[in-house]
């Protein structure tokens, strides 16, 4: 970036629940004269959108090459373990495919990439995780954003992968979060005509509000607009331990309910996920960088804005 001009930063995938988070936080944070946030999305394209699918790598290759941003943010993927596990092939088009494209034009371009990935790199056998550990993916979904770090990282390992946790946040769909999807539920089990609702128990979740995340990839872009870039790998996690059964009780108490909920004590899903991946974070905390919102605090302020919880 030449004296004079904007910061310009690509937001991939700003539609999503991570997406929205981060450019509200840009659009709020950043001085407006001095940078400059384009963002794409593919299905929920807008007058703030730009229109951008990923299997679309010449459209990719057009945008950035337009553009020339300083920086990338991929907060776009295929995130769901049972897709992932259904349909391999779609999960590596957007999680590793879509992201080596990316990374040869950012190379190219002299563009700063941050991307976005999980804790399921890890087997979750061996909390906690620092960003030097072995990965080991239970499912095809982390085996897909592990390779995709990998692609990021080879061609250009002046990049960041910022591995995340379980995320929740301002939402759209009850779906959008694994933990906002379990109200519907919740709501209904307090219904004494219904049955208890089942909670897992077994696996050990640790919450991390899109908000804060977004805050942190602001720290991390100021940083390397100032030239102190950080590249390789980074973690960023709520620092509360729950399984969903203790989420769904807390969720419980802030709407009011008298849930019944039932602790499951194995592992349910069809899709193999780790136990307990809990990520190191201190990294990204020894530059200064970080913030945690209390659970309790945020899902209430979440749910006060939801008040039509729905009961079928």
């Amino acid at each position: 970036m030449r004296a004079g001009e904007r910061f310009t930063v690509a937001l991939i995938g700003a539609s999503g629940l991570l997406g929205r988070a981060i450019a509200g936080e840009l659009a709020s944070a950043l001085g407006a004269k001095d940078w400059r946030v384009v963002q794409t999305a593919r299905g929920r394209a807008d007058a703030r959108r730009v229109k951008l699918d990923l299997l679309d790598h010449d459209a990719v290759r057009a945008f950035l090459r337009e553009l020339a941003p300083d920086a990338i943010v991929v907060a776009a993927a295929e995130r769901r373990p049972d897709v992932c596990e259904n349909d391999p092939a779609l999960a590596r088009a957007l999680n590793v495919d879509a992201l080596s494209v990316i990374a040869a034009e950012a190379r190219m371009l002299g563009a700063w990439v941050l991307s976005i990935s999980t804790d399921y790199v890890f087997d979750g056998a061996a909390p906690p995780y620092f960003p030097d550990a072995t990965p080991a993916p239970l499912n095809a979904y982390g085996q897909s954003k592990l390779d995709g770090e990998r692609a990021l990282l080879a061609s250009d390992p002046a990049a960041c992968v910022l591995r995340l946790p379980l995320l929740y946040g301002p939402f759209t769909d009850w779906n959008e979060s694994a933990v906002t999807s379990l109200t519907p539920a919740i709501v209904r089990s307090a219904d004494p005509a219904n049955p208890p609702a089942p909670m897992d128990a077994w696996a050990t979740r640790y919450p991390t509000l899109t908000c804060d995340v977004a805050a942190v990839i602001r720290g991390m872009l100021e940083h390397h607009a100032k030239g102190a870039t950080i590249s390789g790998i980074t973690h960023w996690s709520g620092d509360e331990p729950m399984t969903k059964f203790d989420i769904a009780r807390r969720i419980a108490r802030v709407l009011n309910v008298d849930a019944k909920l039932v602790a499951q004590h194995t592992p349910t899903d069809a899709t193999p996920r780790p136990r307990d991946c809990h990520l190191d974070s201190g990294r990204l905390e020894t530059l200064g960088i970080g913030r945690r919102t209390a659970f309790d605090i945020a899902i209430a302020g979440l749910l006060a804005n939801y008040p039509d919880v729905p009961d079928q």
